[in-house]
């Protein structure tokens, strides 16, 4: 950057993209550039995504406040760029999570940087999402509390594509609960 210089957030997400392995724009961050929201904030943090541990530079956040996560949450069997696009109005932009995959990257972050009603909020937006690809990502994430919110909730909210999530799950039957400790004190207690 030379003296004077504007950095552009769309600008330096490509910069970082180059820098870090499995880079884009993922979570709560991704449904709201898609279209999928619910009373957001001015000033939210960027949810960015990775498959390496890196840290952001300080330059960066800021003037970009955001958080970086790189968890495992997909199995290697699936694509690494599967469910991930440019948005339609910067094709040559940074990778961002399409829809499907952007739900399922929240609802990880449920309970530690993601709050419960208001995920639960956002997903009740989610009423258009493809079924086939929501089965494909389902079939291959690896944490048994996103799965579990996704059911449930598709299930309670009569979202339609409910169907779709409940044949991935298959048989509750046999199925434990899965609880944990919130950061706020509360017990998130997830019914199978």
């Amino acid at each position: 950057m030379f003296p004077n210089d504007i950095l552009r957030q769309e600008d330096t997400l490509k910069f970082l993209s180059r820098a870090i392995k499995g880079f884009h724009v993922g979570g709560k961050t991704a449904l709201a550039w898609r279209g999928i929201r619910h009373n957001l904030p001015a000033r939210e943090p960027l949810s960015l995504w990775g498959s390496s541990k890196a840290v952001l530079p300080p330059w960066f956040i800021e003037r970009f406040p955001a958080r970086y996560t790189a968890p495992k949450l997909f199995s290697s069997k699936l694509p690494k760029d599967f469910g991930l696009q440019p948005l339609p109005e910067t094709p040559d932009g940074v990778l961002v999570s399409e829809p499907e995959r952007a739900l399922l990257e929240m609802l990880s972050e449920v309970g530690v940087h993601q709050g419960v009603e208001e995920a639960r909020n956002i997903m009740e937006g989610a009423r258009s999402l493809r079924p086939d690809v929501l089965a494909t990502l389902l079939k291959q994430c690896q944490r048994v509390k996103v799965r579990l919110l996704c059911l449930n909730w598709a299930e309670e909210l009569n979202l339609p594509w409910a169907g779709a999530v409940r044949k991935v799950a298959g048989s509750r039957r046999g199925q434990s609960r899965w609880t944990a400790r919130l950061k706020n004190g509360t017990v998130l207690n997830i019914k199978p």
